[in-house]
């Protein structure tokens, strides 16, 4: 590069990144407002907060300050409504200058000028703020959306990070970010994982000033993992009784908006939509993960594209039970080769996710896997798209209703390392999830929408010695009967 070529280079790059703080304040108040009443704050919102209240008071967690944050998560959960709420905290609450913060997608800078995120980084330190990461002496901000779409941000975050301890970070994009991270990065990372809402996120961003009682989500949990222990469960059922009072503050039946949740309340921007404009929106946001998303995770011919559309069809419309390879090339008429690659690139785009067989021993049978969407609504756009969504087919309600389950099984397990496993047993008449505890034991799961007796779950307890066994129902309580627990699904549903 001449001199003159690397001097106009350096224009570019200023002038793009003046644009960019130029513009923020208005691009989060248009994102914020648009976003209406999903304004309130998600939990993970809080705990990035407080990443950056403690960087803004030096303060440091262990021997590590959590200045570098990534999120991670599928597209439409939300990631870039958190990110532009912490951007209104710090400068609207916090006062940060707006020079001291700057926001960029990767995807437009990759499009627009084919740089990298290094490139927009030195500008705003050395041309904007004149100095280096080494000598900065005021706190800045370097917030960075869809950065999977440059190979090397996990080394740019890394260096960044090792340069400055006047640097806080955010990276946000698709869940191949925590592929991505090299053993370095990672030591020097703290994960933000953002899923899709859960039921008891749902009623509190509908709804002003409801909040679930305190502790529910943790008394549900210590039901499943510890249901041997009677007075866990009677806590349970005391925080259940909470619920119920407080829930009559809601006026719509709790029931209805249950069923709305499963069915296309799953994200974030479906809140204020109603059901057939919230399919459309989600079904839009497979299209663009199938069209950038999966594209930047690996490389595949244009006709491709119509095949991993097929596979995603198939398994929304799939009977409950588990698929193979074979059984998908067979019916696709493609090498199980591509299937597999497909199926991997699936999850690692958080589309879809895979429970396994449990084999005992710890082996997992080479049987078919079960898929599942991260969010059943996900499965419900697709089914409407094709005219093959019934909400009032209970059987196609109950394929739902175990997709629900199984993402929050998930989630837990992402989230709070909490199961250590999940599995489904394979022989004929077995129960829909087998989890692992911390200590080893096999808790099995069966999920019912409809009637629903424990001969199933009894059997599941004495073939796995289990001490106890949990039946997810729409029964009216949560129950223990011998050592069958009783949760009831919308109970289940603020876990």
């Amino acid at each position: 590069m001449t001199e003159t070529q690397e001097i106009n280079n350096k224009e570019i790059l200023l002038k793009y990144t003046l644009a960019k703080l130029a513009e923020a304040p208005q691009l989060v108040k248009n994102h914020l407002e648009e976003a209406g009443r999903t304004l309130k704050y998600r939990r993970v919102y809080f705990r990035i907060k407080k990443y950056v209240d403690d960087f803004l008071m030096g303060e440091e967690l262990g021997n590590i300050t959590k200045r570098l944050v990534i999120l991670p998560g599928l597209r439409g959960v939300g990631k870039t409504t958190i990110v532009f709420q912490i951007y209104n905290y710090l400068k609207n609450q916090k006062k940060i200058e707006q020079d001291r913060i700057l926001y960029f997608s990767t995807d437009e800078l990759k499009a627009y000028l084919g740089k990298k995120i290094l490139d927009v980084a030195d500008a705003f330190i050395q041309e904007v703020h004149k100095t280096s990461p080494i000598h900065l002496d005021k706190e800045v901000f370097i917030f960075v959306d869809e950065a999977h779409f440059d190979k090397d941000w996990s080394e740019t975050a890394k260096v960044l990070f090792d340069k400055s301890k006047k640097i806080f970070m955010i990276f946000t994009g698709s869940p191949a970010l925590s592929l991505e991270l090299s053993v370095d990065a990672a030591r020097r990372t703290t994960k933000e994982i953002v899923f899709p809402v859960n039921f008891s996120e749902y009623l509190t961003l509908k709804y002003e000033n409801w909040f679930p009682p305190k502790d529910m989500a943790q008394s549900v949990r210590d039901l499943i993992f510890k249901g041997d222990n009677d007075e866990l469960v009677k806590f349970a059922s005391s925080k259940e009784n909470e619920l119920t009072r407080n829930i009559l503050k809601i006026e719509r039946p709790i029931e209805k908006e249950w069923e709305d949740f499963v069915c296309y309340k799953g994200f974030p921007f479906t809140l204020n939509m109603s059901q057939i404009e919230a399919h459309e929106k989600i079904f839009s946001m497979i299209d663009r993960v199938i069209e950038k998303d999966i594209f930047s995770i690996q490389s595949f011919n244009t006709e491709t594209r119509n095949t991993i559309s097929r596979i995603i069809t198939f398994l929304a419309l799939q009977s409950p039970g588990g698929t193979s390879d074979a059984k998908l090339s067979a019916r696709l008429g493609i090498s199980p080769t591509l299937v597999r690659s497909i199926l991997d690139v699936l999850e690692k785009t958080h589309l879809i996710f895979n429970i396994k067989p449990y084999g005992g021993a710890g082996k997992v049978v080479r049987k078919s896997w079960k898929y599942y969407f991260l969010s059943p609504s996900i499965n419900t756009a697709i089914r409407f798209k094709l005219g093959a969504f019934d909400r009032n087919n209970r059987e196609m309600f109950g394929v739902l209703v175990e997709n629900m389950v199984a993402s929050y099984f998930i989630r837990m397990k992402e989230t709070i390392n909490q199961p250590t496993g999940i599995f489904y047993d394979s022989d004929e008449g077995g129960v829909d999830f087998l989890i692992k505890d911390s200590k080893e034991n096999i808790i099995p799961i069966e999920v019912g929408y409809g009637k629903k007796d424990k001969s199933q779950i009894k059997k599941a307890i004495k073939k796995f010695e289990s001490k106890y066994g949990i039946l997810i129902c729409d029964c009216q309580k949560i129950i223990k009967e011998e050592n069958v627990i009783y949760i009831p699904i919308t109970t289940f549903s603020f876990v």
